[in-house]
């Protein structure tokens, strides 16, 4: 089952859908479901939105909607050096770093860090952003982890993590700098429930980087290389803390551009997921 959240012609304010075979949507705000975290807070999610759907909602065909960023009110956060790949990949931006970065991957306790409020996250078709004080500027695509408030996966979506990988050479300590900024957090297009994490570990997670219509990147790996289960990160991240509203986990991502690639402006990325769909966003100067 895929889920998210959109507007219409019908409903000009936001409202959570259930995708099709057929490609409509489901309104599930016809039946009465005010907000998708209400429905991942379900102890069964699956059976919650078969029972909705049955109720006859409202048929909205999928090419007149806009789609939002399948979240309300989480917070989102991220995990790094998750991946060999990013590992190596962030050994060297910095010789200054590599000792850290090459502990974590290997330590009990996994790199998390804060990435984005809700009301920041770019939605599908919206702009990403590129810091204007930063040369070497990347997309990282990512498995996200929709967690409830109980800190239980229920479900799965698209994340792009920008990042700034010469501010983050430059100084370890410039990470947050690196990575939470204006417009650089995009979520999408749909939450996936209803799958385990031995299905999720069979999907691909793929980037496209197109430029003036022509393709100037293009990389892909799988979600069984990353190296933590998603029960120990999420459990790490419930450590401490309190999400009442439940809270979204980027997982790292294991395709990362060569060092003589930077983003531009106006550059197309597209993150895609085989068990989600296509995340697509254009590149803006921040």
């Amino acid at each position: 089952m895929k889920l998210c959240r959109f507007v219409s012609p019908q409903s000009p304010w936001p409202c959570v859908g259930l995708l099709t075979r057929s490609d409509s949507v489901l309104d599930l705000s016809t039946v009465g479901v005010d907000s998708l975290a209400e429905l991942l807070e379900k102890s069964d999610p699956v059976a919650e939105v078969t029972r909705m759907a049955a109720r006859n909602p409202r048929t909205v065909p999928l090419v007149d909607v806009r789609l939002l960023a399948p979240i309300d009110q989480q917070e989102i956060w991220a995990a790094g050096v998750t991946y060999l790949q990013s590992k190596a990949a962030r050994m060297q931006e910095s010789e200054f770093s590599a000792t850290a970065y090459d502990r974590v991957y290997d330590a009990p306790r996994p790199e998390l860090f804060f990435k984005s409020l809700a009301s920041k996250v770019v939605p599908p078709l919206g702009l990403v952003g590129i810091r204007r004080d930063a040369k070497w500027n990347v997309p990282e695509p990512e498995l996200a982890l929709v967690l409830n408030s109980r800190g239980q996966v229920a479900g799965y979506t698209a994340g792009n993590d920008m990042s700034s990988r010469d501010i983050e050479g430059e100084n370890l300590l410039y990470l947050p700098q690196a990575k939470v900024y204006s417009r650089s957090c995009a979520l999408g297009p749909f939450v996936t429930i209803g799958v385990t994490e031995a299905d999720v570990r069979q999907w691909t997670v793929g980037v496209r980087i197109e430029r003036a219509g022509s393709s100037v990147f293009r990389g892909e790996t799988t979600v069984a290389r990353i190296k933590r289960g998603f029960d120990e990160l999420a459990g790490w991240l419930f450590r401490s803390q309190e999400f009442p509203c439940g809270a979204v986990l980027l997982t790292g991502t294991g395709v990362v551009p060569p060092d003589t690639f930077t983003l531009a402006e106006g550059d197309t990325v597209t993150v895609a997921i085989s068990g989600i769909g296509d995340l697509r966003n254009s590149v803006c100067i921040v």
